[in-house]
This record gives structure tokens, sequence and C-alpha cells, in this order.
């Protein structure tokens, strides 16, 4: 009688063969879901872009910088809003197709996110022995997902050079006493004025020469293009960079900052100026003292990202696009919730704590508010609490996680101990 042929064995997903059918399985369905996410978005079909060549275009005919006006049906009309600095950098542009700019454009802020990925991913990798290549590509397209930057591609924005030159200088140049340190926090100030909390980060956390280096550089780029433009630079300065009116409605929902959600409660009325500086500077001060003890812990992540948030907060404008710092948040509370030991009560808490509010965190920032467009929208009160948590999701979100990110501190040197140690404190101050 034959013998029956022996079936091969089956691959299981806990075998090499298997996980690895898992991991492409994960990152295919990543992938395959990221164009849905996109189509909602490419009616903005760069739009923010095309202004800014359009206004080159103009400034290269010899008119002033910032007469520039785009008649828009939905919001009236449109100008070049940016530094002089900014325009600086743009200008040659305006001599490539418009087509050829997108391309690059986009072409660089992809570059942008993999690289700022890849930095943020690395020691988490490393700490936990997590398959790099598959951790990495599956953060990658996560952050693809994320509205901020599919806002960010297309509109066209220059946000993802700004994340690179902060990220590059206050990750690595900054802690690692590099002479060029500042620089990137300098420049990314120059160019859209915004970054400056980093420099007050720098400050507080009291690296001196950083923070005058960032300073010198970010007026050195600033005179740069005084001497070029002294007229426009005058005008940006003295005129345009108070008129927020420019840049569009504060009460729009896409404005997530604290003087964002003070306008949704009182529009079509200005809400008080008084109380949104007491709110600023209560809130600043707080996640400042936050980030300037992590950075002292030598946890310069923590530091960044919660100044990140904070100027988010603090800022009359931000945009969905501007928000970036919700990423390495996100980061902060995996790497968090991985080192916890989940073998005692407390620790098994506090790991569903960290866990949910990374998973609760990451899908709110994919979701995003742009479902909650409203421009064009004639200003009205929010004034019920499901539209108040609608309206106001990022706002909300920022301030829990300037509350809520782990923070490390040293613990206090003993008497038969020369070095620092570390231990993590997760509770509020």
């Amino acid at each position: 009688m034959p013998a029956e042929p022996i079936a091969p064995p089956s691959v299981t997903v806990a075998e090499p063969g298997g996980r690895r059918v898992r991991r492409l399985v994960t990152v295919l369905a990543l992938a395959a879901v990221l164009p849905a996410l996109y189509l909602p978005g490419l009616k903005h079909d760069f739009l923010d872009l095309k202004i800014y060549m359009r206004a080159m275009d103009w400034w290269a005919a010899g008119h002033p910088l910032y007469d520039y006006v785009q008649p828009d049906r939905v919001q009236g009309e449109l100008y070049f809003t940016y530094p002089p600095v900014s325009a600086l950098l743009l200008r040659p542009f305006a001599l490539l197709p418009l087509g050829l700019t997108i391309a690059v454009f986009t072409v660089l802020t992809v570059l942008g996110v993999v690289v700022t990925t890849r930095w943020l991913l690395a020691p988490v990798v490393a700490r936990h022995g997590l398959p790099r290549v598959f951790t990495v590509t599956v953060g990658v397209l996560l952050v693809f997902a994320v509205e901020s930057t599919r806002e960010t591609i297309t509109f066209g924005q220059i946000n993802m050079l700004l994340v690179v030159l902060i990220l590059a200088d206050l990750l690595f140049a900054v802690p690692q006493g590099r002479r060029w340190a500042g620089v990137g926090v300098g420049l990314a100030t120059a160019l859209k004025l915004y970054p400056g909390i980093f420099i007050v980060y720098l400050l507080a956390t009291r690296r001196w020469r950083d923070a005058a280096v960032a300073s010198a550089t970010a007026a050195g780029a600033t005179l740069l293009a005084a001497a070029v433009a002294p007229a426009d630079s005058w005008r940006f300065f003295t005129h345009e960079l108070w008129a927020t009116d420019r840049v569009g409605r504060t009460d729009y929902t896409g404005n997530q900052s604290l003087f964002g959600l003070l306008s949704r409660l009182t529009a079509p009325a200005e809400p008080s100026r008084v109380l949104w500086l007491a709110l600023a500077l209560l809130v600043a001060g707080y996640g400042l003292w936050r980030a300037a003890r992590a950075a002292r812990a030598g946890d310069a992540l923590t530091g960044l990202t919660l100044t990140g948030l904070v100027g988010a907060l603090v800022s009359p404008i931000t945009w969905t696009h501007h928000i970036y710092w919700f990423v390495p948040a996100v980061v902060l509370l995996a790497d968090a919730a991985l080192g916890t030991d989940p073998t005692t009560p407390a620790g098994a808490r506090r790991r569903r704590w960290l866990a949910g509010l990374a998973v609760g965190t990451g899908a709110l920032i994919v979701y995003g508010v742009v479902s909650f467009h409203d421009w064009g929208v004639a200003p009205v009160p929010t004034d019920s609490p499901g539209e108040f948590l609608a309206r106001n999701t990022y706002v909300l979100l920022s301030l829990l996680l300037v509350v809520a990110l782990p923070v490390a501190r040293p613990a206090p040197a003993s008497a038969h101990q020369g070095e620092k140690s570390r231990q993590m404190d997760t509770s509020p101050e």
C-alpha cells in the first residue's frame, strides 16, 4: 500500500514565516487605507503653495510683497502671510513650472516624514527589542495617516521643513553640545516665527549659549531679508505681523489654539484679550516648567514635545497642519507603556492608562477635525457640550497631554552614589 503523502507543516504566526506574513499584511493594510484618508484633503489642491508661488511672481514683477491679494470664494481674500525670510527661500521656486514645484515640496515633505519618524522610533526599537524595519515602516505609514501630515501635503505647506530643523537641533545638536546647536531652531523661527517658543524652552532649560545662537541665527536671517527687501521687511514687522485677519477668522474650527477656543465661545464677538493672555501665561508657565524638568533629566524628546504643544496652545492662530507634536507624544506614551512592568496591580493600571492614551490620541489625530470644517460659515457661538468637544478636539487633547505626558526626573543623589539615577514620574504636578 503506497504511503500517504506527508502534508507540509502549516505556517503559524509563532514561527518566523508567520510573523513575516503578519507584518506584511499589516503594512499592506495600512498602505491601502491611506488613499481613502487623503481623498477629502485633495480638494485643497495645494492651495497654500499656489498662493506662495503667485505671490512670488507678483513680487518679482516689482510689486510690494504684502500687497498681493488673491480673491477666494470662501474666505473672500487670501494673502502672503509669511516673514520675508520665507519669501527669499520660496523665490527661486517661482522660476520652476508649478507642477515641478508641487512635486519638489511633496517629495521633501515625504522625506521629512520618513527621516523624523526614524529619529523618533530608533531609541524605542533599541530599548524594547522591536523589529526595526517593521516598526519604522508602520510608524511612517501611521504618520502619513495623521491629519497634520495630510493637511501639510495637500495644502503644500512647509511645516515638515521646520520640524526637521527643530528635531535635528533639539534631539541631537543641543544634547551633544555641538557648536552649531541652536541654528536649526533659529532658522525655523525666522521662517515662521511660532517656533520661537523653542528659544524660550532653551532659556527655561538654562541652555544660555544655545538660546543665544538660536536668537542670533533668527536675527541674522531676518536682517539678511531686510537688506534684500527693506520696505517689505519693515511693513511685515510693523503691520502685517499684527493683522491676524490676514490669515483667516480666529473662530474657524481649523484654528486649534486657546484663542480659537475662546473665539468659538464668544463668536461673532471677539474674546477677551486679557482672559486669553492669562490662560496663555498659565499654560506656558506650567508646560515649560514640565518641559525644563524633562530636559534636565536628559529626556530631550519629552521636553521638546511639551514645548511644541504649549506653542500650539498659546499661539493666536494654530491651524491643524501646525500641530505635528501629537506624533512624538504618541511615541512617548507607547514607549512608557512598553517600559512599564505589568506584573503588579499599579503597574498594570499604569500600563493600561498609557497605552489607552496613546491609542486614543492616535485615533483622534488620524480622524482629525476636518469633518467639522466650517470655512465660509457665518461666525456663531459654540453653545452645546457636544459641539464644544467636536470643535475643540485638539485644544483639549493638547491640554491633556501637557498635564499627562510622563516626565523623567532625577532622583535625589545618595551619599553612596556618585551618578544621578532617574525614575519615571507620571503623576501630574
